[in-house]
């Protein structure tokens, strides 16, 4: 059984990865007509009241990728220069909770964003000037650059685009929405190489 917490993804006309909805969210675009069709596997069956006229109990079935009727900004997200929005969760999630310094894995709450360039030496609070780093790294670079604080970086930081950052984004990603998403991923990709393969 499927917990009622699981997110469904939520995608234009065209297929492109819009965001993550809650499954009450998803059955109101079901009742307002607002899904044109829906892949991936059923998710959840919701039963709803008993018909007086016909005594047929209502039912819907959401499955776990729907698309939507409607114009979105996804066209904005496919251009070459745009970048999503900066958060800690997405960057802990991009550098899956790894210590770019020292390579440990540890919980949200023991790591920080550290900017390879420090920001007193012109760096910029962006995807590719900011990584994971333990707590105890962090305070050990302080102000410095890697090179002069001795330190090695075990990834080159970048910037995700907007399908990755849609993954990013998600608590529990089920494996057709995964091959869904993979689908869009630029074949270079840092993130393939972490992923199981489909």
């Amino acid at each position: 059984m499927v917990s009622l917490s699981q997110q469904v993804l939520r995608t234009d006309l065209a297929g492109m990865p819009l965001e993550w909805v809650d499954y009450k969210a998803a059955a109101r675009l079901y009742f307002l007509d607002q899904v044109a069709y829906s892949c991936g596997n059923p998710l959840i069956l919701l039963r709803g009241g008993i018909n007086a006229r016909t005594r047929e109990q209502s039912s819907l079935l959401i499955h776990s990728i729907i698309a939507t009727h409607g114009t979105h900004h996804a066209l904005s997200k496919l251009r070459d220069d745009y970048v999503p929005p900066l958060s800690n969760r997405t960057l802990f999630q991009r550098d899956d909770h790894l210590c770019l310094y020292c390579g440990g894995r540890f919980s949200p709450r023991h790591l920080s964003r550290d900017h390879v360039q420090p920001i007193s030496r012109g760096g910029r609070d962006v995807w590719t000037n900011v990584v994971t780093a333990c707590v105890r790294c962090n305070n050990y670079k302080a102000g410095r650059t890697p090179e002069a604080a001795g330190m090695e970086l075990l990834a080159v930081p970048f910037a995700p685009t907007h399908a990755e950052y849609i993954y990013l984004m998600g608590r529990n990603v089920l494996a057709d929405q995964m091959q869904f998403l993979r689908a869009h991923f630029p074949r270079t990709s840092p993130l393939l190489r972490r992923l199981p393969k489909p």
